[in-house]
């Protein structure tokens, strides 16, 4: 991934220094499990160790590689030079290359994981503490893009918390499904390698035992993890064209912050544009694209083939890092939206009262008004505020057969906004738990 979308923290997972890092210790701790069963000296698995704290050059790894044309060759390789061939005889014994790259690689995403829910930690913090703050600040529910009914902007931001939580619980699973390792040799019979030196390493990189690999790791979890990924990218959208909409001049119930000095347009000089959640928007586009190539990941030939890898090279790497850079881009966006209640309320009343349709109709209902009749009355007046710009509370008053069910008293009383969020603190309640 670029630079411009990238931050530091997640682009070292999977820098070349820090896979062969990793490629190192697979190596290393394989070594110490083989001297353990008495399968190589334990002086040649403790020399292992003294590439410990040595930097791998890439550059000499990369000048191998092109002559090997194969990237574990070329390590092992580099590793034999500095800790000299006869100490580097017995690295990789019985292993295959895939038993250091799929191991290694769900290393890194594992790693990734960690990052991005602390990503998603910071936006749920955010969204919990703007929904707090706007608990009771009404704004106009809208369906089809249409005002329908009174809710809150604390309700807004609950339901994006509730939704990015889901993506949280997701993405522990999807976590706890890529966070395997294989060290089972070629076509994963352990033929040429103890299972005992697989449950070590494995220990001492963090992951569980494949239960059962062919030469790769199956890819069904890589797919799993990928589309967890896709998922919380649509969740960042979710909210980002919530924004959008509520920043459109005609709107303007809230907008991005403003920066002192942040110019909107090159041409016109009072533009104040969203592009902080368009940027989102994209980017959520680029996490997503990942999904199908993952999904068609997981059909391989027989025991092992290769088609996966060059598609796990780049998406390993742009998808998180991508999804780290918008997901903290996400949270500052919340943190710092700018809330106009005032907006919000006038939005709300643009239509004189016809947000309250519903209660009307419910009242003449209970009042023993066939449904069917209810509403051709409700609608009857509703579509002359639509239509004229009338007053709806007018009207229905001014219609003798509604006046028939109901008093101007019992009308008036359709028309209270705390009405519609009475029942806001059970919602909080179910969203955040008691306070």
């Amino acid at each position: 991934m670029i630079p411009r979308y990238s931050r530091p923290e997640m682009v070292a997972i999977w820098s070349p220094e820090a896979r062969f890092k990793i490629w190192f210790e697979i190596e290393a701790h394989a070594c110490d499990a083989q001297a353990a069963l008495g399968v190589i000296p334990k002086e040649n698995a403790a020399a292992v160790w003294k590439a410990k704290d040595v930097e791998f050059n890439v550059a000499r790894i990369d000048e191998i590689e092109a002559v090997t044309k194969h990237d574990v060759i070329a390590f092992l390789t580099h590793l034999g030079e500095i800790i000299g061939p006869d100490m580097a005889r017995f690295v990789h014994q019985g292993m295959t290359s895939s038993d250091v790259l799929d191991t290694a690689f769900n290393v890194q995403l594992t790693r990734a994981a960690d990052i991005l829910l602390a990503d998603i930690d910071r936006v749920l913090a955010a969204l919990k503490a703007r929904a707090f703050e706007h608990k009771m600040t009404a704004r106009i529910g809208r369906s089809h893009g249409i005002h329908a009914e009174p809710t809150t902007m604390g309700l807004t931001f609950a339901r994006f918390y509730a939704e990015m939580a889901r993506g949280r619980a997701r993405l522990v699973l999807a976590r706890a499904e890529i966070a395997t390792g294989a060290i089972s040799g070629a076509i994963g019979t352990f033929a040429n390698v103890n299972p005992a030196v697989e449950e070590h390493v494995c220990k001492m990189m963090g992951l569980a035992p494949e239960p059962i690999s062919t030469q790769v790791i199956p890819r069904d979890r890589h797919a799993m993890f990928f589309a967890t990924l896709g998922v919380i990218a649509s969740s960042m959208e979710n909210i980002a064209t919530e924004f959008r909409h509520m920043q459109r001049t005609e709107v303007l119930e809230a907008e991005e912050y403003f920066s002192p000095g942040q110019k909107g347009s090159s041409a016109m000089p009072h533009k104040r544009n969203p592009v902080l959640t368009e940027n989102l928007t994209g980017l959520a586009r680029l996490v997503r694209s990942a999904v199908t190539p993952a999904l068609e990941n997981v059909t391989l030939w027989h025991e092992r083939d290769i088609s996966h890898s060059s598609v796990e090279r780049a998406i390993g790497p742009d998808t998180t890092i991508t999804l780290d850079f918008a997901l903290n881009r996400l949270a500052g966006v919340v943190e710092k939206l700018v809330v106009y209640p005032e907006n919000m309320l006038k939005n709300l009343n643009k239509f004189n009262g016809l947000v309250h349709s519903q209660q009307v109709l419910l009242a003449l209902t209970q009042k023993g008004v066939s449904r069917e009749d209810s509403y051709r009355l409700v609608q009857r007046n509703a579509m002359k505020v639509w239509e004229k710009g009338a007053d709806f509370r007018v009207e229905l008053k001014a219609d003798p057969e509604v006046r028939a069910a109901l008093s101007e008293a019992e009308i008036d009383a359709n028309f209270d906004l705390g009405y519609h969020t009475r029942q806001v603190d059970t919602i909080f309640t179910r969203v955040f738990g008691h306070a």
